[in-house]
């Protein structure tokens, strides 16, 4: 199942790439609100389920917003990835990787004009993307995927000036400035893929690949992230969590490079779809 928020409205995504209302094929049952439907989860899926989908209507993918918009906890891993914690001259972590925030107020959808903060280096991380759908605390390794609604792709975009200043780094506000946490183009649930935990991603800046990995070489998978996360903070319904980014970023590169004005940025996971990024000064 692939589920989207179209123009803030939540929708379904049929075989064709059409859209179809939530709210008006369930009679008002399901609220219109993307985020809602987080809370109700499991009744949600159970209905959609047992549903045909009508033939839906088109759409542009300009006007598509994040899958989940309003998150109430926004979860970010670091050094997830051995090869990119080769790059950024660090030693693979020892246990829980280092965890940090990107702020709600950078959360947008797929298609997006970013601005680039005077003065800066700003950097790239394409990321798979889980959105929690039911409440998980102290949860068993082998009981997390029942806690994901589902993937999505993300962009961890990075302000290095701002995230490496200071006496300690600044992660989370070098991380948030706006349109910092583009998320799309769908949501699509554990189910929809052959494996969930092996997927293709990367990105190209203006046509050339700079990054391209497999989530199956997350140094913590998706499970085990929700058993040691779990283990010391209830995750809720429409939380999401970036999980790492493999090897290829702006920082890590000798000469170190940066977005400039007029870049594009193009991510993506297989099987979910892609980000599309208009940088400018």
């Amino acid at each position: 199942m692939r589920i989207a928020n179209l123009s803030g409205r939540l929708v379904l995504i049929t075989d064709q790439d059409t859209a179809v209302d939530v709210e008006q094929l369930s009679e008002g049952r399901f609220a219109a609100d993307p985020q809602a439907v987080y809370a109700r989860w499991a009744e949600f899926r159970a209905w959609a389920s047992a549903i045909t989908l009508p033939a839906g209507v088109p759409f542009a993918a300009a006007d598509l917003g994040a899958p989940a918009p309003a998150a109430r906890q926004i979860l970010a891993i670091g050094l997830n990835y051995r090869d990119h914690a080769a790059e950024s001259g660090f030693a693979v972590p020892d246990g829980l990787p280092p965890v940090f925030t990107k702020f709600a107020s950078c959360v947008t959808g797929p298609v997006t004009d970013v601005r680039l903060p005077d003065g800066g280096q700003t950097d790239w991380e394409v990321e798979l993307v889980m959105v929690i759908g039911t409440y998980a605390y102290q949860v068993a390794e082998q009981d997390a995927w029942d806690h994901v609604a589902g993937l999505t792709v993300g962009q961890d975009i990075s302000e290095r000036r701002t995230q490496l200043a200071g006496p300690a780094p600044q992660f989370s506000l070098g991380k948030s400035y706006p349109g910092f946490a583009p998320t799309g183009p769908y949501l699509v649930t554990p189910d929809a893929f052959a494996d969930p935990g092996d997927l293709q991603l990367g990105c190209a800046i203006n046509g050339e690949e700079v990054q391209k990995g497999r989530t199956s070489d997350l140094l913590l998978s998706v499970p085990v992230l929700i058993a040691r996360l779990s283990a010391v903070l209830p995750l809720s319904p429409g939380d999401i969590v970036f999980t790492g980014t493999p090897a290829g970023v702006g920082l890590g590169r000798k000469p170190q490079r940066w977005l400039t004005d007029g870049d594009e940025l193009v991510s993506y996971v297989t099987g979910i779809g892609e980000l599309r990024q208009r940088f400018h000064s």
